[in-house]
């Protein structure tokens, strides 16, 4: 395990923690889904996920397994919110915080995927 591996881990655990916790009932969460187009189960869905991604690379300090698991469901869920502004004609700018989770959880995944067990 390396710094490098546990400062992201930590950045990312509670970043998703504040992200995911927000779509369960943020008006701006709300609002945001109805323009992407989904229901709302589909923001609690999102919401649950990410805080799943949250725990495991927090817990992955301790457990590699478990942070190469959370970076590759960040790395998931970050294709899929590019595509989401892809899909709503969103401006690049918009893109850019997805953009920056998504490489931050493949650096993450990369430096631990030796431990991955599929």
């Amino acid at each position: 395990m390396t710094i490098l591996s546990i400062i992201l881990q930590v950045l990312l655990g509670v970043g998703f923690l504040m992200f995911g916790s927000m779509k369960f009932g943020s008006k701006q969460m709300v609002e945001g889904f109805k323009t992407y187009g989904y229901p709302g189960w589909f923001r609690i869905f999102t919401g649950l996920v990410e805080v799943v991604a949250a725990v495991l690379v927090i817990a992955g300090i301790w457990n590699e397994t478990l942070a190469a698991w959370g970076g590759l469901v960040i790395v998931v869920t970050m294709i899929g919110a590019i595509f989401t502004h892809i899909k709503i004609k969103d401006p690049a700018k918009a893109m850019m915080m997805p953009i920056i989770l998504l490489v931050l959880g493949l650096v993450v995944l990369i430096i631990n995927f030796g431990s991955l067990s599929l």
